[in-house]
């Protein structure tokens, strides 16, 4: 592989750990908090090896990206990206450039709130045996991949552990109050509106997408990543079909390796070969460019930071 990958941050950051994930990690500075992207790929819930290079700085620069063009729509956790900032708190400063994001501490909303413009994945699923997705009542006859006449809200509640659980609006109202669950779908609708038409204008379909939000006192404020590969469901407009498994712009060769193997999906996964590694950072970077280079319609392109 041409760069190397970074599989995590403990080491390099001299703060103290609260949160290690499938693919971030958590530091705790006191009055903000520091995520450090890494490298690692998960897939069927399992953390695979090895890590895929720059997959990390991608999902910390899309992140940037959409929450800069989108603070004024719906205000976020950004303090800042510059691992320059940091001074003492890191070693080897160069291994975390552009992977790193400074934020305010927010309370955590206990919902994924998940916004479906077209009806597929797990929300094509829950149609095919009763016509609804999340209670929400859809047209007969939809057919894999259609686009919705209106994007639905769909949300799920967040477990640490194993999958987010699908439920009804009603739940969510009953679990964090009415105004709260209004105000969060209202946000989500916004935010999906608003990356639709950036994504239309580069020839890509947001197909559906996930949010998590938090609470800064009163304030709801978004938190976590943005419209990336690993949160949002991305297809070239070239690839659109309907009635088919179309191939997402993620981490689609990991999977198509995985499933061709004998792995049984309840033991240690099969180390991912060189060549696959490669073809998703492939992947990744494709995105990364589609999604921020330059266009002449209005919209500004985000510029990576310079270290």
């Amino acid at each position: 592989m041409s760069t190397e990958a970074l599989s995590t941050a403990e080491g390099l950051v001299h703060a103290p750990l609260i949160h290690k994930g499938k693919v971030r990690e958590l530091y705790d500075l006191g009055e903000h908090l520091l995520i450090v992207v890494t490298d690692r790929i998960s897939a069927f819930d399992y953390v695979l090896d090895p890590a895929v290079p720059e997959k990390g700085k991608v999902l910390n620069g899309l992140s940037a990206f959409w929450f800069d063009k989108t603070k004024d729509l719906v205000p976020n956790h950004v303090v800042h990206t510059d691992v320059r900032k940091l001074g003492d708190l890191v070693s080897e400063p160069d291994k975390l450039a552009g992977r790193i994001m400074v934020t305010k501490k927010a309370k955590r909303i206990d919902i994924e709130c998940v916004v479906r413009g077209y009806i597929t994945g797990g929300g094509w699923r829950q149609y095919q045996k009763n016509g609804e997705v999340n209670g929400i009542p859809l047209p007969a006859g939809l057919r894999k991949n259609a686009k919705l006449e209106e994007p639905i809200f769909t949300p799920a509640g967040k477990n640490d552990v194993g999958h987010d659980e699908d439920i009804s609006f009603e739940e969510m109202e009953r679990r964090i109050g009415s105004e709260l669950a209004a105000g969060l779908r209202k946000r989500s609708l916004l935010l999906y509106d608003y990356a639709l038409a950036v994504c239309e204008h580069k020839s890509i379909i947001l197909a559906d997408c996930k949010f998590e939000f938090g609470l800064l006192g009163d304030e709801i404020i978004l938190i976590d990543e943005l419209f990336t590969p690993d949160s949002s469901r991305f297809w070239a407009e070239e690839k659109y079909e309907l009635d088919i498994e179309i191939d997402s712009m993620d981490k689609e060769p990991v999977r198509t390796y995985l499933l061709g193997t004998d792995w049984d999906r309840n033991s240690p996964p099969p180390r991912l070969p060189d060549d696959v590694a490669d073809a998703t950072t492939a992947r990744y970077q494709e995105i990364y460019r589609r999604l921020t280079e330059p266009t002449s319609y209005g919209f500004t392109a985000f510029q990576p930071i310079k270290y």
